[in-house]
């Protein structure tokens, strides 16, 4: 059944823009009380004129923008509200700290239930202002690059917002990843400084960060300090390049000028894996990207002024840039940080605390939804969840079980549930439900709306644009919008060759998406995981929701392989509950499953039950690893430094040789 409610979103653009009308760059009055395909079309048809209000009255400008937008997919320059100058940390501290300095800016949620702390927005102002006087003090200047490896807290939070406010730019390293990958990074980023813990806590564990800084450090020329923080009492060697940083913090005043940037200067970077296996360090600016996360936080999730909001992503993702740092900062909202698992101290966690802090909106990933569908609905209901207004996926498309299970169960069938796509490039939501015209319908597991100023577009093989509804093809976006990636540092070429090349003229998603004949998208999976069959080009991520639709099965995931008669031919990982019974009899039910929504070609050749599926400590699935371990290249499985337990490859190999063994006896 499709979720109804209200698109209170476009209500708030209204209120944004007719404040933004009040001023000397006034919108025309039909433009501020335009319905929702009004304001679409205009976004789409003038650029300039629905971003420029929009820009002037949500951020807090030094001097204004004399040109909104100058961009060219030709040659990948994007350049949004040159001439403009601001700071990003008095956009998300000083202009809320005038106005209610003691408004909660911060619920740190630890790693232990029931010890969360807040913090005000002026406390996180004079934290962070003490933070970048220690970074100026020990040779940070404007422009030179910061990695931050920490996890979920104020202090990294206060990091990030440091770097902003002094003009240097950070890099947050997710705080899982081996010392080799911080390494790589930090070196390609050419950092001056690492910002880490003595130690992280996460599902009742330590995690030895400074270890793990210390022997990436041996191999980073250009680092001169680590700035220590403590997460635990327990003590850590110190070296010549280590800082115990609260102690230098606390010398410091808690005030600080900031540094006027323009609208193009670098704020922060964050790498990404490319299809090559070398990580990208994509580039985002100040105003463009700032406005662009506020605006989305607001609309998409209908933030409304005194919510609690509750996105669980770790900020060394963009999600957490996103989400939890700077749109929700920079519209003063109350964000909750959240340092622990889905399932510590057991798998009541995430409605526990959304019981407790009274969490109005909750933002996860279908990893994790998946994983508690299968312990059961008990430790949902056995807490209070009537806080809740939105409920939101991202990372990877939701399968229908998911998402049903997220609306009905988790939001007892009321609540808005918006199926976020967006990217590490995009900056913040380019298609969601939300925001739409009041009381639009939400159609289960799919993205939907473009938001405002982006214009999807579907291209074939040959490069053609696809016009009309059920029709599918690879996801471009044809114009430029506020929040994108601006370059991938230090390799501009790699940059327009990866995102501008393919289809010329247009911003080349990597994604394939199929439109309804009611103009809604619907995300089909990487391109890379597209499988043609006898012909047919098949999505992996449509199989994989066709047969996740079975009680007995939480997670799939489907790669493709070489076949001598087909071309290709789907191989399917299934992970069962314990409760499945017959494995065979499950697998039989797949296939048939599989014939019935999709088609009789798109029956997995090969269906193996795993216990668990290979994943990143992000949650998302590695399919490329399923790849080489099905066609024979286990012995080079490429940087497996991601994977949230390693000890997994050995297990699925294990499965798969007895897999081919049965098969072979079987001929």
């Amino acid at each position: 059944m499709a979720a109804r409610s209200l698109g209170r979103g476009v209500g708030r653009l209204r209120g944004v823009l007719a404040r933004a009308g009040s001023g000397a760059h006034a919108a025309p009055h039909q433009a501020r009380a335009a319905s929702y395909p009004a304001r679409r079309a205009q976004a789409a048809r003038e650029p300039a004129a629905f971003w420029g209000p929009l820009a002037r009255d949500t951020l807090v400008w030094d001097a204004p923008y004399h040109t909104v937008c100058d961009c060219d997919f030709g040659s990948g320059k994007i350049g949004w509200f040159l001439g403009g100058r601001l700071n990003v940390s008095v956009n998300c501290l000083d202009q809320h700290v005038q106005k209610a300095p003691e408004s909660i800016a911060l619920i740190w949620e630890r790693d232990e239930p029931g010890t969360e702390v807040r913090i005000t927005y002026r406390e996180l102002l004079e934290t962070t202002c003490r933070l970048a006087n220690t970074l100026k003090r020990y040779g940070v200047q404007r422009g030179d690059r910061v990695a931050i490896y920490m996890p979920v807290s104020p202090l990294a939070v206060a990091a990030m917002l440091a770097c902003a406010r002094i003009g240097a730019v950070h890099t947050v390293v997710f705080a899982g990843f081996s010392a080799e990958s911080l390494a790589g990074r930090i070196n390609d980023a050419k950092c001056k400084v690492v910002i880490t813990f003595n130690q992280g806590l996460r599902g009742g564990r330590v995690v030895e960060l400074k270890k793990i800084v210390d022997e990436a450090v041996k191999n980073c020329p250009t680092i001169q300090h680590v700035l220590v923080a403590h997460r635990t009492e327990n003590k850590v060697p110190m070296g010549e390049l280590d800082v115990p940083l609260e102690q230098e913090m606390a010398q410091e005043a808690p005030v600080c000028i900031p540094e006027s940037m323009g609208s193009e200067d670098m704020l922060f970077m964050l790498y990404t894996s490319g299809s090559t296996g070398t990580p990208k360090g994509l580039v985002h600016t100040q105003a463009g990207y700032l406005l662009y996360a506020a605006l989305t936080h607001k609309l998409v999730f209908d933030y409304q002024p005194g919510d609690v909001f509750g996105c669980v992503a770790d900020i060394g993702w963009i999600t957490g840039h996103s989400y939890v740092v700077y749109g929700p900062l920079c519209n003063g909202a109350t964000s909750v940080l959240f340092e622990s698992t889905p399932v510590y101290p057991n798998a009541g966690r995430y409605w526990e605390t959304v019981q407790r802090l009274r969490v109005n909106q909750f933002y996860g990933a279908p990893t994790a939804i998946r994983l508690l569908l299968k312990l059961g609905d008990g430790w949902v209901k056995k807490y209070d969840r009537s806080s809740l207004r939105t409920l939101g996926s991202v990372g990877e498309p939701i399968n229908h079980e998911a998402w049903e299970w997220l609306h009905n169960v988790v939001g007892d069938g009321r609540c808005t549930l918006v199926d976020t796509w967006w990217q590490t490039e995009t900056g913040g939501i380019c298609i969601a439900p939300r925001p739409s015209e009041e009381g639009a319908e939400i159609l289960p597991g799919m993205a939907m709306r473009p938001f405002f100023g982006i214009l999807p577009t579907l291209m074939d093989e040959k490069g053609n644009v696809v016009e009309g509804g059920d029709v599918s093809g690879a996801l471009c976006i044809s114009q430029a919008w506020p929040g994108m990636a601006r370059t991938i540092y230090g390799d501009h070429q790699r940059f327009v060759d990866a995102y501008f090349r393919a289809y010329p003229g247009y911003y080349f998603t990597g994604d394939g998406a199929h439109r309804t004949q009611d103009g809604y998208y619907q995300i089909t999976g990487r391109m890379d995981d597209v499988i043609n069959i006898s012909g047919h080009r098949l999505g992996t991520a449509e199989i994989e929701d066709a047969m996740a639709d079975h009680p007995a099965v939480p997670e799939t995931a489907v790669i493709g392989y070489p076949h001598d008669i087909k071309g290709e031919a789907a191989f399917a990982f299934i992970v069962l509950k314990d409760e499945a019974g017959d494995a065979d009899m499950v697998v039989n039910e797949l296939k048939s499953m599989v014939a019935a929504k999709i088609a009789k070609y798109a029956v997995p050749d090969q269906i193996l039950v795993v216990k668990r599926l290979p994943k990143t400590r992000s949650g998302k699935v590695m399919r490329r690893l399923l790849r080489k371990i099905v066609t024979g290249g286990a012995q080079d499985l490429g940087d497996t430094t991601t994977l949230e337990d390693p000890s997994v490859i050995e297990e699925i190999l294990s499965a798969f040789q007895m897999h081919k063994q049965r098969r072979a006896a079987a001929k």
